[in-house]
């Protein structure tokens, strides 16, 4: 499997304000139960949202360099035995390329902004 440029996690805005303020992202309390911050690769991440956040609204899109992140970064079979990328630590700051919001269009579906391999 070839690692991705690029991997996404998404979060309530409140949670990454939070982080902001803090200096450190530690993950959802979903995540924080799990034990690992959940990211998915670029074509996982609109499957994931659909399955995990439908309908919610005040969500943000973060994406993140996985050269950034190390040996706390694996890569663990999931959802169909898919390979999904799993943080064991918080996430640095500096390894996000962007964050955008997440809205939902008038059927109550994310809209995705660009998502990058």
């Amino acid at each position: 499997m070839s690692t991705p440029t690029t991997i996404y996690h998404v979060c309530r805005r409140t949670e990454w304000q939070y982080a902001q303020t803090t200096g450190v992202y530690r993950g959802s309390s979903q995540d924080e139960a799990d034990g690992f911050i959940h990211f998915s690769g670029p074509a996982q991440v609109e499957a994931s949202v659909a399955k995990h956040r439908a309908g919610q609204d005040g969500l943000l899109i973060i994406a993140a360099d996985p050269q950034l992140l190390g040996d706390a970064l694996k890569w663990e079979a999931s959802r169909g035995g898919q390979l999904f990328p799993h943080l064991y630590a918080p996430l640095p700051l500096a390894a996000v390329k962007w964050v955008a919001d997440l809205p939902l269009d008038p059927g109550g579906t994310h809209v995705f902004p660009a998502i990058e391999d």
